[in-house]
């Protein structure tokens, strides 16, 4: 990967408390993972931002590398990786999701 895609991918994480990467957009998803990690953010009233992964090959290829993770969608809370739609479907059912967007101060109370 390419250190300009590299620092362009940590520079949007930390710029932003909730980022997903996905796959199209929150409107028009380009698969059904990113499609579920979009409505499951909106079901939680968290206030998020996407990447388009589909516009940009050297930040489709390199969050694989940034996140050691070989699947988008992705979710950045605060700069930490949380997972992809599985995951961020195991924590919404659990109710894991909806405590750490309230701790991070990144969701409405609800």
């Amino acid at each position: 990967m390419s250190d300009d895609a590299q620092a362009r991918i940590d520079e949007l994480v930390k710029a932003n408390h909730v980022l997903l990467f996905m796959k199209g957009t929150p409107l028009f998803p380009q698969c059904g993972f990113s499609s579920r990690a979009i409505s499951i953010l909106d079901h939680l009233g968290a206030d998020y931002e996407t990447v388009d992964v589909l516009q940009d090959q050297g930040i489709r290829q390199g969050i694989k590398e940034y996140s050691d993770w070989p699947t988008i969608p992705q979710l950045y809370v605060n700069g930490e990786f949380v997972g992809g739609s599985d995951i961020m479907m195991e924590m919404y059912e659990a109710g894991e999701l909806h405590t750490l967007f309230a701790g991070k101060g990144a969701a409405q109370a609800g």
